[in-house]
């Protein structure tokens, strides 16, 4: 079933509306601003067809107060949770190499929306994550995404392991991060059918997530601290994968 959520922002506004403008249910604008940017995002709502009520910036404070609305808000359908099988179908349909990134319980939404803009960015084609203890599309995950949770095929599977056997059968190669992992990413080709997959910060990855990667990686660490943020760690390993995929094929680049 979908979910209705709140957002707000403007470039989450407009992301929702060029994927999707039909699933836009009701909107709230700040009646007092009258920047460009807004106006003409006030005419494409309009367009929608979705009541548009005028409001005011604390009325607009209230419906989200942890998050900067820049005088819009929508109440918006989220898409339906996908799964296994859709998983299967979305694989069977790729035309290339996948490439995919699989977060092992990432349960902060803060951190899942910004791995998801970073998956967005190097052109992962699905991201993957456990149905339980983990987080899902909600609506901080879809304003701190800036518009990926709508771009990025997202999946969440009832048994990680047994998923990440069946990406193996298929030939893609898992790659797990770990601190402690003896060799460095910038030691590994990252190349040809591959999956990346990231533990929850503090914790990392599960005994047996470890065990069905094919091969543990670090990040190598210059200075005092002993680890990066997980959403920062996902994008220094999505480009590093980019950037040598890039090198092979200019022309994909």
């Amino acid at each position: 079933m979908s979910e209705r959520l709140l957002l707000g922002g403007l470039q989450s506004v407009a992301s929702a509306l060029r994927y999707d403008p039909t699933r836009v249910i009701e909107v709230w604008l700040d009646r007092r601003r009258r920047d460009g940017r807004l106006q003409r995002l006030r005419q494409t709502l309009a367009a929608a067809g979705a009541p548009v009520h005028e409001s005011d910036a604390r009325a607009l404070d209230r419906m989200l107060p942890d998050f900067p609305h820049q005088g819009v808000v929508i109440a918006y359908k989220g898409l339906p949770p996908r799964g296994d099988n859709d998983l299967e179908r979305h694989l069977d349909g790729l035309a290339g190499d996948p490439f995919v990134l699989v977060l092992d319980q990432v349960q902060d939404p803060h951190n899942l929306g910004a791995c998801l803009r970073s998956a967005d960015a190097a052109g992962v084609d699905a991201v993957i994550v456990p149905r339980d203890r983990s987080a899902g599309l909600t609506a901080v995950v879809h304003r701190v995404s800036a518009g990926a949770a709508e771009s990025v095929a997202f999946f969440q599977v009832t048994n990680l392991a047994r998923c990440l056997r069946g990406l193996r059968d298929r030939g893609i190669w898992l790659y797990g991060a770990a601190d402690e992992a003896a060799v460095p990413v910038y030691q590994v080709a990252l190349s040809g059918p591959m999956g990346l997959v990231i533990g929850a910060e503090g914790k990392g990855l599960r005994r047996l997530t470890r065990e069905h990667c094919d091969q543990l990686v670090a990040i190598p660490m210059a200075g005092h601290v002993e680890s990066l943020n997980v959403s920062v760690a996902t994008g220094v390993l999505l480009f590093e994968a980019r950037r040598q995929q890039s090198a092979l094929n200019p022309e994909a680049g």
